[in-house]
């Protein structure tokens, strides 16, 4: 049984820019990978840590003004970048909302137009790797 409810609000930022304002959708995934480890005369597989590889996934609502989505994601296509996610604007780095950090996280690609008619054009983007830490002072 549930004993708290969680209502998602998060605060997202880009570097330094935030684009909480125009995100819908946040995952962050962190996975480290299963390396086999199991010695001669073993009867079942063992595993150790392997590398750490993690993936934040936004989906963006397209918006081409200065500092907002396209302008702030264009230049850092095949660089890396600092990414912060926190479940609420209020109170981040906190036990109940925690801030996750993905240092050096990679931007492979960015959709520069995602669009239909009548409808709200949003950009989905994917950051890989990075050095994964949690504030949670």
């Amino acid at each position: 049984m549930a004993t708290s409810t969680y209502l998602s609000n998060p605060d997202i930022k880009i570097g330094a820019v935030s684009l909480t304002d125009n995100c819908s959708s946040a995952v962050l995934t962190r996975t480290i990978e299963a390396l086999e480890s199991t010695a001669f005369g073993s009867t079942s597989r063992v595993y150790t840590a392997g590398l750490e590889s993690n993936t934040l996934e936004l989906e963006l609502y397209a918006s081409y003004a200065a500092a907002e989505t396209y302008a702030t994601l264009k230049s850092l296509v095949g660089t890396s970048v600092t990414v912060t996610v926190s479940p609420s604007a209020t109170s981040p780095g906190t036990a109940t909302n925690p801030t996750f950090t993905l240092t050096g996280t990679y931007l492979e690609s960015l959709p520069v137009m995602n669009a239909a008619l009548g409808a709200l054009g949003t950009m989905s983007i994917s950051f890989q790797g990075g050095v994964y830490s949690v504030v949670e002072a």
